[in-house]
């Protein structure tokens, strides 16, 4: 079968993978700049082709509970939303995660803290990599750095959730949100059906009458010590997926002397830096971490130990930074570089932070 070839923004291209990878339910509230995600799935209308469930609920609390209730009858559901609207969700996100349910959360980030500004950050990195809501729960966190990666990480999203009982993030800067590239949308699939559903998740609370026992979903425990038996199985679970699921991308560490780490469209600014650092003479690398959580810290170790020192490249005042000082176990100076409020810089400033802290790196 032929590919097919779209050109969308990044927003239209998780509506779309979603639908195709068999989606049961969507549930979300307009805010920008992710709104095209909600308008595009309503303009397809999938309820009507798949049998998808699209929801514009009344606020985002409420849309995160209604996630909450599919994912606990084993379907496939997710939502979207950005920045501070991800705020509101975070008491529910850590209710899922505490059941250990599979959902799919997308948060297309603007700036902060507060209402802030409609433009595109990378702000929301402690909240999501660090749990965001209360109690020891981590997130898969999956940062795009392309149009084509906002669709592919949908269904990958969905996977790794599903096998590991645990919500995923798909967290975008509000850059490759509103972008426009072109994307191979991946083959449909067909929605699972009851049968499906009770056979692949036999923790499921289905309602069905004539079971055996009955399922129930809950993230309250009461008793101490059986609570902190869930802990335990969480970080266990946790311990599983920092131990198989890391994903990164490197560019130029071959023979890098320094090295910049960025995530998502901002990795792409730094990567054209890049470039007009070694027609200048300096060996620096890309190092672009694909799972947010889990990091990459091994792979960090071992370039620190090559490289004289490292800069990351954020769209915050210094978050990433304290991952990468950790990994690195201070081996290498690392220093940070950033803007805030909306404004994305360019790959001359990229440049001019390199040299700025790295003099020496100008023979």
């Amino acid at each position: 079968m032929a590919e097919e070839v779209k050109l969308m923004k990044g927003n239209e291209a998780i509506a779309h993978a979603a639908i195709r990878y068999g989606c049961d339910g969507y549930f979300g509230y307009p805010i920008t700049p992710q709104s095209e995600l909600l308008e595009t799935l309503e303009d397809l209308m999938p309820w009507e082709s798949t049998g998808m469930v699209v929801l514009q609920a009344e606020s985002e609390v409420a849309a995160i509970n209604m996630v909450y209730g599919g994912a606990a009858s084993g379907k496939a559901v997710m939502t979207s939303s950005s920045s501070p609207g991800v705020s509101l969700k975070q008491e529910g996100i850590s209710y899922i995660a505490a059941a250990e349910l599979p959902a799919l959360i997308v948060n297309v980030m603007r700036g902060g803290p507060g209402l802030g500004t409609i433009q595109p950050s990378q702000a929301d990195y402690f909240q999501a990599t660090k749990g965001g809501g209360h109690g020891d729960y981590h997130l898969i966190v999956l940062a795009p750095a392309t149009v084509q990666e906002m669709a592919d990480f949908v269904g990958l999203g969905f996977d790794l959730a599903f096998k590991y009982r645990t919500p995923a993030m798909i967290l975008a800067d509000g850059i490759v949100g509103q972008m426009m590239e072109k994307v191979v949308l991946p083959e449909p699939r067909a929605r699972r059906t009851d049968a499906e559903i009770a056979e692949q998740c036999p923790w499921a609370a289905t309602g069905r009458h004539g079971r055996a026992h009955r399922n129930v979903v809950t993230s309250l425990e009461l008793e101490p010590a059986k609570m902190e038996v869930n802990n335990i199985r969480l970080q266990e679970t946790y311990s599983r997926i920092a131990a198989s699921e890391v994903r990164y991308k490197e560019y130029h560490t071959e023979d890098a002397e320094y090295l910049i780490v960025a995530f998502g469209t901002v990795a792409r600014i730094s990567l054209k830096a890049i470039e007009d650092a070694r027609a200048a003479g300096i060996k620096v690398g890309l190092l672009r971490p694909i799972t947010l959580w889990p990091f990459p810290s091994e792979r960090l170790l071992e370039l620190s130990k090559q490289v004289k020192g490292i800069l990351t490249v954020e769209l915050n005042a210094g978050q990433m930074i304290e991952d990468v000082k950790l990994a690195t176990e201070f081996n290498v100076p690392v220093h940070h570089f950033g803007r805030m409020g909306g404004i994305v810089p360019n790959p001359g400033e990229v440049y001019d932070a390199l040299v700025k802290h790295f003099p020496e790196a100008i023979k």
